[in-house]
């Protein structure tokens, strides 16, 4: 359905957003519904370039970086230049997840260590305040 048009509220509803996350799309030009009267309506291709941010939202894009990669869109030659800086951002982003990773796994380490210090510190303050004699 090409000329399917789609109204702000049936966009916000389907991508569980609110419309104002949808204006806010809107005032950075990343979609440009047409207007009849105040109404917005949404074609076919705003759909996809919404469903396309907030993908890249939910694997830890940047706005930006979503937009620069759904820009590269030249399905004339298989879409290798956005396919190449998707697979690049991708990669980055997991790069620097694993890092991450590895430092919350070095500080929960780090934590557990501490935490067993203070628990066998504490133990042994607790044995000797039993084995004192009471008057």
């Amino acid at each position: 359905m090409p000329n399917q048009t789609y109204t702000i509220s049936e966009l916000a509803s389907e991508f569980g957003v609110t419309t104002r996350a949808i204006r806010f799309y809107e005032e950075k030009g990343l979609v440009q519904p047409l207007r009849e009267g105040q109404r917005r309506v949404y074609t076919a291709a705003d759909r996809v370039r919404i469903k396309l941010i907030l993908r890249g939202k939910r694997i830890g894009m940047t706005l930006q970086e979503s937009v620069e990669v759904i820009d590269l869109y030249d399905p004339q030659h298989n879409n290798t230049q956005q396919l190449l800086s998707l697979i690049n951002t991708i990669s980055g982003r997991q790069a620097r997840l694993l890092q991450q990773k590895d430092d919350i796994d070095d500080m929960l380490t780090g934590l557990s260590e501490v935490l067993g210090l203070c628990e066998k510190a504490l133990g042994k303050r607790q044995k000797k305040i039993s084995a004192t004699p009471k008057k």
